[in-house]
This record gives C-alpha cells, structure tokens and sequence, in this order.
C-alpha cells in the first residue's frame, strides 16, 4: 500500500507541477545571434507565450561552440522547463563534434517550429545545371572551392549530403566565419558553391549576382517555388532538413514537456505565428513530441556516418 501511495502521490505532485507551470519567469535560450531565424522565431514566441501564460517570457543569447554553449547551460539547469533551448538541426551534428562538451541525451526535444530550406548557390554563367556542376566536381576531384558557414553547419552538412547522394568523390571546402562571407566568396567567384539559406540568398538570385541550382530542403520553398529540389532531380538522400525546435534539461517531467509541447504547437499552427514564421523565408513545422525525438534519433544515426565518411572534425 505505501508504494502505491507513493506512485500515487508522485503522479499527483507532477500533474500539480504541470498545472502551475510556468511558477517563475521563463527564458528563451538562443545560442545564435539576434536577428537570425532562429532567434527570432523564439522571440516570436516569447511574446507570445507570455500573453498566455501570465508569466515574463524573455530570450537569452548564450553564443558558442555550435549553439553547445547555451545547450548545456540549459542541460545543466533546474529540470523544470523554465530554461528553454531554442536549437535547430546543429543538435544532431555539434554534440557527434564535440561529445566531450554534451550529449544529445542531456535535452529532452519538446516541440518543433518550422524548417529553413537551403539553397545551391553558384557564381552566375559558371554552371548552368546541377549536372555541369555535378560534372565539374567530377572531371576535377578536389578542385572545386565548396563554402560554408563553418564546420558541422546546415550549410556544410547539406552539401556533404549532396556529395555523397551525387557521386562527387573530393571537394576544397572552405570553412568561412558565416553567411556573409560564404556568399561573398560566391559572388566574388572565388567558391563554385555555397547552400544558403533561401531567404538569405533570394535578393542575390533575384538580380543575378548569383544562380540557384536546387533546393535541399525536403519540399520547396515558398519563396523560390521555381527551384527543384535535389530529390525532384534524382538525388536519393540528399535532403537536409534545417529544423528549428525547443527543448528542455532531460529530466524535466513529462506532464510539463507535453504542456510545453501543446502550447507552442499552437501557437505555430495559428496564422498570425505560421504567417510570421513564412514571413522569414522558413516552413512552420509542427509535430508530435514522438515525431520530434524520432527524427531527431534518425538525425542522430545519419550523421554519424557522415562525419565519419567524410572525415569531418571540429575546429
């Protein structure tokens, strides 16, 4: 009878603390710069969330070693879901990078927002198609200048899917310090390719400072309807899919993970929040919290054997 009194009265204490969630302030954690997609999206919410909870609901940018910085600071607080960390799809690639600082198993995923499709860029009249590019990399192994936002970025790992998707044996990858200066590489023509960020590189596209080949996102983008993506052109695999999720320290009880879950899912399947999100050049993108540990796992399995095929190490 007193272990079953137990189990009850645990159970009851968990319902009363999802119940009274959030008790204090919350915080949006943002382990990249203001003003980036990311961190605006978890400003989006932040507003948000605070009208509905009663609660201060603020951002804290905590940079550093892939968005790793702010994850532990996060893995490391109060399981109680009042640290949220807003990631994205680094979370599958940094931890694999640099297991000595975190594992992916010290957060617990709780709810996905939206997905940033990538773009192949290249310097404007140099390639036509994905298939002279395809067969530049291939009549030249190694010679080919590939940029991208750092290493184990969305914008590295797009391509190292492509890669191997494609058959392109070798490239010079150039690891540069962000977005602008991989595009400027591009532009300049001194790289022959770069995945941006869609809605970083459509102005570019649109006055032809640079050529879109193909999309890596898994759909296409709303903002550039008219360019296939690289499953559409034949390429098994080869989808990256740039998500941007929240989540909370392991050991946060469920009762409020899924509170956590049911109130930001909504808000990203209302159309104010869903128009805000298209807004930036991203895809809403709500799921259950199984769907979200599920993908993240399948994430987790996949690039292992990327960094490991292509050798890739953290700087």
């Amino acid at each position: 009878m007193r272990v079953v009194a137990t189990i009850l009265g645990l159970a009851l204490a968990l319902s009363v603390q999802a119940a009274d969630y959030p008790a204090k302030r919350v915080a949006f954690v943002s382990g990249v710069t203001p003003g980036s997609a990311s961190d605006t999206m978890a400003r989006i919410l932040a507003e948000k969330l605070q009208q509905k909870w009663g609660q201060t609901v603020i951002v804290e940018n905590r940079l550093g070693a892939g968005g790793l910085v702010g994850a532990k600071y996060v893995a490391q607080s109060e399981p109680d879901g009042h640290l949220i960390m807003m990631y994205a799809s680094a979370f599958t690639v940094s931890p694999l990078l640099q297991p000595e600082v975190m594992k992916t198993s010290e957060l617990q995923p709780v709810a996905t927002v939206a997905t940033i499709p990538t773009v192949l860029v290249v310097p404007p009249e140099r390639y036509k198609t994905i298939k002279d590019f395809i067969g530049a990399a291939k009549a030249k192994p190694g010679e080919l200048v590939c940029a991208d936002a750092g290493v184990g970025s969305a914008t590295h790992m797009a391509f190292e899917r492509f890669r191997f998707s494609a058959g392109i044996p070798e490239v010079l990858n150039v690891h540069t310090k962000g977005v602008g200066e991989a595009l400027t590489e591009v532009v300049s023509g001194r790289a022959d390719c770069y995945f941006a960020l869609v809605f970083q590189a459509k102005k570019m596209v649109d006055s032809g400072k640079i050529s879109a080949l193909a999309t890596s996102s898994p759909k296409r983008s709303a903002l550039m309807p008219e360019i296939a993506t690289l499953e559409e052109q034949g390429f098994k695999n080869a989808s990256y899919n740039f998500w941007v999720g929240a989540l909370v320290a392991a050991k946060t009880p469920r009762d409020i993970v899924n509170k956590i879950h049911d109130d930001i899912t909504a808000l990203v399947e209302s159309p104010e929040v869903s128009e805000q999100i298209k807004k930036l050049g991203c895809d809403p993108l709500p799921m259950s919290v199984k769907e979200f540990e599920d993908m993240i796992a399948k994430e987790i399995r996949e690039n292992s054997e990327i960094i490991k095929k292509a050798n890739i190490r953290a700087n």
